[in-house]
């Protein structure tokens, strides 16, 4: 089953960590941009019913509620088997979560990144330990239950008390879902940029380094685990049935449609993307043109191990597959970053560790 993928990259501020195509924008631009949202779904030709839809960003929780019913009346067969809202801590209200249920969302993810003060305030998020707590209770009590906080291992200042004092919040408020991500550093973030140039600001110099970072990641995978959240890829952690079903298919090779500005998706051939910003993609639809503009064929043999391998299930190859690879996997599995159950290949637990260099091999 295939899912829907609507990119909205507008953001009341700009997080210093965020390398995403996003942040504060004129609210001509997001307007026109909406309107071409709009146009693209409705040019789009269903030829699947879509099972799930995905709303990320930028912010799309601070979409207003009557464009928001418009925009999801463009999708086929809703209320669909997930329908998932990426918020910002803060800005839900009773009257938003009611719209979001109305037009058949059903599961919210917060990005939240940390509970700790110092930690929110040197990285430009708004909100407190108190805010996410209070945002939870409300989403419950709306009827909303299928809740996902994210963190992230390696904000400046962060330490193994203040990671402890984030993992406490987990366990108080038990969601059913936490995706936890380790810091990129790179010039498409200010954090990054500055790291990368040795500089000071945004707290870039009290960055941890890498062996706490993969001890902080480490603690969450353990922390997680003994409250019943295992790790099913990655960078994600659930109770059993509670994984993120339209994520999985990013993984197992499912068909997703995205749409808006740097929106990817799949046909079971081709991958296609979306121009970047929201700039360029308003300029295309003022144009009376496609907003796609790179599309590619999908070479399954070799993804199969740089995405199907990143879940703990791991992967099936094929005969062919074990043959071309016979080298780099024997390689691994002697170094303890594979192993191998019969026709399974997974990685260790310092494999995941490692990934990037597992990967690099099979491209």
């Amino acid at each position: 089953m295939a899912g829907v993928y609507i990119s909205f990259p507008f953001c009341a501020q700009k997080c210093t960590y965020c390398n995403f195509a996003s942040g504060v924008m004129p609210r001509e631009l997001e307007r026109d941009y909406m309107t071409a949202l709009q146009a693209e779904l409705a040019s789009h030709v269903w030829r699947w019913v879509p099972e799930t839809v995905y709303l990320g960003g930028g912010t799309p929780s601070q979409i207003e509620p009557g464009m928001l019913a418009r925009l999801l009346s463009r999708i086929p067969a809703g209320p669909w088997k997930e329908a998932t809202m990426e918020a910002a801590p803060g800005s839900l209200d009773e009257a938003r979560v009611r719209s979001w249920l109305e037009c058949g969302i059903n599961r919210v993810s917060l990005g939240v990144q940390s509970f700790a003060p110092r930690e929110l305030a040197r990285t430009a998020r708004k909100h407190r330990a108190e805010t996410v707590a209070n945002d939870v209770e409300l989403l419950r009590r709306n009827g909303i239950d299928r809740i996902n906080i994210d963190l992230i291992a390696g904000l400046p200042g962060q330490t193994a008390e203040t990671w402890a004092e984030s993992l406490h919040w987990i366990e108080r408020l038990s969601p059913d879902h936490v995706s936890v991500y380790m810091l990129e550093v790179d010039e498409d973030s200010r954090l990054g940029r500055e790291i990368l140039a040795g500089g000071l600001r945004y707290g870039a110099a009290d960055t941890p380094g890498d062996d706490l970072i993969v001890e902080l990641y480490e603690t969450a995978v353990d922390r997680l685990a003994a409250l019943g959240l295992e790790r099913y890829e990655i960078s994600n952690f659930a109770r059993p049935g509670h994984e993120s079903l339209h994520n999985l298919k990013y993984w197992r090779f499912e068909p997703y449609a995205g749409f808006g500005a740097d929106a990817h998706s799949f046909d079971g051939t081709n991958r296609i993307q979306n121009v970047e910003t929201a700039a360029e993609y308003v300029g295309r639809w003022r144009g009376g043109q496609s907003p796609a503009c790179h599309s590619e064929p999908a070479n399954p043999r070799e993804e199969r191990f740089f995405v199907g391998l990143r879940l703990m299930d791991g992967i099936r190859p094929e005969i062919e597959d074990w043959l071309r690879f016979e080298e780099p996997i024997g390689r691994f599995l002697g170094e303890g970053l594979l192993e191998r159950d019969n026709d399974v290949l997974r990685l260790t637990r310092r494999g995941v560790l490692l990934s990037n260099e597992v990967f690099s091999e099979f491209i």
